[in-house]
């Protein structure tokens, strides 16, 4: 029953089925996750390229933000240079199989470029938009950049 809902400067397809994230051409990469509390950890990632997912759901790649939204009321925001970025990964697998749970299910953004907060799982809502959109611990003092 999950749906992920794109909103704000996007002209495509608006609600998406996990089926229809999977019929997407599919990549892994191998990259390190960096937490801000000092520990990390590597692993193999795979789904949907980001930059492709945001031009097949018509966002706008010219606006300045994409923000996140998530089934646990976190959400957080980024530039869309960092949307864009290759290794920025909408993943739908860790190593091989479905992503657990503990890793988001049923989708994580992945960015290797950025430190662990800035990296929402449980994702049910995507808005590109031109307004700063902020985010929970951006909002609350943290960096808003997040690079790791």
């Amino acid at each position: 029953t999950y749906r992920l809902q794109v909103g704000g400067l996007a002209t495509g397809k608006r609600v998406w089925t996990l089926d229809e994230l999977r019929a997407l051409p599919q990549e892994s990469q191998i990259t390190r996750h960096i937490c801000i509390e000092g520990w990390s950890a590597i692993g193999r990632w795979g789904g949907v390229r980001f930059s492709s997912f945001l031009k097949h759901s018509g966002a706008d790649i010219t606006a300045k933000y994409v923000s996140l939204h998530c089934a646990d009321n976190y959400w957080t925001s980024i530039d869309m240079p960092t949307a864009l970025h290759v290794q920025t990964l909408l993943t739908l697998t860790y190593d091989g199989e479905v992503l657990p749970p503990k890793y988001g299910f049923p989708m994580k953004l992945r960015m290797p470029t950025k430190l662990g907060y800035k990296n929402p799982k449980h994702i049910v809502a995507i808005s590109v938009t031109n307004e700063y959109p902020g985010g929970y611990w951006e909002n609350q003092g943290y960096n808003w950049f997040g690079g790791s």
